[in-house]
């Protein structure tokens, strides 16, 4: 994955489409287009962390696609910038949270100030790659966003609603630590511990057990998995924070990259 290329994602590949193309490149970026259709994005989603969806009134919202953009930027932590009328940024808010997007310009662009805003995501990338990442793994997306907000200003927060996306997500990625639903849908925590320690890539990333559950045979069962703590969901935002802090503390903390 380059850290200097921007996706610009379109129906068509306009005149202003190349502009932006242009004005990115003469500051050093490598702007690429990308159709904005699922197919399209999907072979490109690993090419970078910025994406620029430039909205075009002429053509309605596809709700697949919306759906895809939006699991992308939730589950991969990419920034998102939006160019469009209020009209076309409200149909895309339908889909995507608003903490997914990390700038919204209207049309007429102002060249500057959207510039300014790319620099400002790839130093902000920058200065992120200095801090732990946490997996989130969990059927529940409301309880995974709020623990996301808890934690998203000290530590890279990625959220994955199944067991499936969350192997998926560290067949490319590395991560300092996984928290990991219990009890989740077809495939349950268990099985995705066990699946992790089966592999080398993943077999060194730390596990922290959630679950609502509060009986003491389902805190034995987890315990017997070895994981490097089980923690009930109801627990608060002050106690997982100074839970996260011990966790990283010390020479070498739970994880050593």
């Amino acid at each position: 994955m380059s850290d200097s290329k921007v996706l610009i994602i379109s129906t068509k590949e306009t005149f202003s489409v190349h502009g932006m193309e242009s004005k990115l490149a003469e500051i050093g970026y490598e702007a690429v287009f990308v159709p904005a259709e699922t197919d399209a994005l999907i072979d490109m989603e690993f090419e970078s962390n910025l994406l620029v969806y430039y909205m075009d009134d002429k053509a309605p919202v596809n709700p697949a696609f919306m759906v895809y953009l939006k699991d992308l930027c939730m589950e991969h932590e990419k920034s998102l910038i939006l160019v469009g009328r209020k009209e076309e940024y409200e149909a895309v808010r339908n889909y995507v949270p608003e903490y997914c997007i990390s700038a919204w310009f209207q049309r007429p662009l102002d060249m500057n100030e959207f510039l300014e805003a790319v620099r400002q995501q790839f130093d902000s990338r920058l200065l992120a790659s200095t801090r732990k990442t946490i997996l989130i793994v969990d059927d529940d997306v409301t309880y995974m966003q709020m623990v996301r907000d808890w934690l998203k200003d000290k530590y890279i927060v990625v959220m994955a609603n199944s067991g499936v996306k969350a192997l998926q997500w560290l067949a490319t990625n590395k991560a300092d630590l996984v928290f990991l639903d219990y009890e989740m849908p077809v495939v349950n925590g268990p099985t995705i511990f066990e699946m992790l320690k089966s592999e080398a890539e993943t077999d060194v990333v730390p596990v922290v057990f959630l679950t609502g559950q509060m009986a003491k045979s389902s805190v034995l069962t987890a315990m017997k998995l070895r994981p490097v703590d089980y923690l009930l969901k109801s627990i608060t935002r002050t106690e997982l924070i100074q839970k996260l802090e011990g966790y990283f503390a010390g020479p070498k903390g739970v994880n050593s990259r």
